[in-house]
């Protein structure tokens, strides 16, 4: 998995114990064997960041590219664990994700990933929903209702925040609002590649005006199924931090105040267009974001004012490589030819089988 705010590769081994039934498997048991973010030198991550302002000519050549190098890295930690996996689910790198435009685009060429690592690569995995008419996100759904069962809210602090919402036998989820893409591009001015534990927000103070600003954006004034683009939170959000022009702790601190509170209301409009009745909730916190102490402290703050929420955090591996574990996931119910992105998430027509798949030479689905 690749996410948006660039830190690197992130790459679970993972195991399933399951069993199929009809149109659907049951999960007996699951596991992270081994994991790790490889990070991207600096020569990547400059290539990813200004890619969308690229021609068409760079855009086909660093998709190619990518796919090689992502080869690299997952023989380097196939060697460094001494394991063989069935196959490799590769999410990609996004660059362009416009649903009303039934466009997404990952890029990492599945067939070099293939042809480097010989094991079959399966990836494009959100093409098949967009197609009929779905947001193509957010997919993380599907690993909390079947891996991670019991909980009402499930959060991912990635990149970008998105919400899975599990209410009696319906399954809801969207984008809430940029996550860490923003908190480190903002730590990346003060020469750090990201606010650990939030220190540096933790000392500043809250913008009143500009809080007002970017918590206005249209995007939060629509209603779920939803999803949001990178690009639209450079634009519409970074621009904003960057134009106020104040001290980089004080946007830390207030653009850490405008995730919480986000997150809060989202919650808020489900228990209300929902009509739910429950009286206490669980939410569990993954992704980088669940490490940065200062923004779970004002999650929880914030979650107050709503309802009795507990905001519940994982241990380290589910924090970290949930996302990553969610390829592998997304590849066992691609293999096993089961819907694997849901239309109560997405809002497309039905449930969905994606996924292509690319035959490697060392071994074959």
């Amino acid at each position: 998995m690749s996410g948006s705010s660039l830190d690197g590769l992130d790459i679970a081994y993972c195991s399933f114990d399951v069993e199929k039934k009809k149109d659907s498997l049951i999960v007996h048991d699951w596991e992270i064997l081994a994991a790790d973010t490889l990070a991207f030198s600096e020569s990547w991550v400059a290539r990813l960041s200004q890619l969308p302002t690229q021609n068409a000519l760079n855009f086909s050549k660093t998709h190619t590219y990518l796919g090689h190098y992502m080869g690299d890295m997952v023989n380097a930690f196939v060697k460094e664990h001494q394991i063989e996996p069935d196959f490799i689910a590769s999410h990609g790198h996004t660059i362009f994700h416009d649903p009303l435009g039934r466009m997404t685009i990952q890029i990492g060429d599945g067939s070099a990933l293939a042809a480097i690592t010989g094991f079959p690569v399966i990836n494009q995995f959100r093409l098949q929903d967009i197609a009929i008419d779905g947001q193509g996100a957010p997919v993380a759904p599907i690993i909390d209702k079947y891996l991670l069962p019991g909980h009402d809210f499930y959060l991912n602090l990635g990149g970008i925040a998105n919400i899975t919402c599990v209410l009696q036998d319906t399954i809801l989820a969207f984008d809430i609002c940029p996550a860490n893409q923003l908190l480190n591009a903002l730590a990346n001015q003060l020469n750090l590649a990201y606010d650990e534990d939030g220190q540096i927000a933790r000392v500043g103070e809250v913008l009143p005006d500009l809080l007002k600003t970017i918590n206005r954006k249209d995007f939060y004034r629509t209603s779920y199924p939803k999803s949001l683009d990178n690009a639209w939170s450079k634009t519409a959000i970074l621009s904003e931090l960057e134009q106020d022009n104040k001290a980089i702790p004080n946007q830390l601190c207030t653009f850490v105040e405008h995730i919480a509170y986000q997150i809060a209301f989202a919650i808020k409009q489900v228990i209300r267009k929902e009509k739910v009745e429950k009286k206490t909730f669980s939410l569990l916190a993954t992704g980088g974001g669940a490490f940065n102490t200062y923004l779970m402290e004002r999650l929880q703050e914030n979650c107050n004012e709503i309802a009795d929420i507990e905001v519940i955090i994982p241990n380290d591996a589910i924090i970290q490589f949930k996302e990553a574990a969610l390829m592998a996931w997304m590849g066992v119910m691609r293999v096993e030819n089961v819907p694997n992105v849901l239309k109560t998430v997405t809002g497309a027509k039905r449930d969905s089988i994606n996924g292509a798949i690319h035959q490697g030479w060392k071994k074959r689905i």
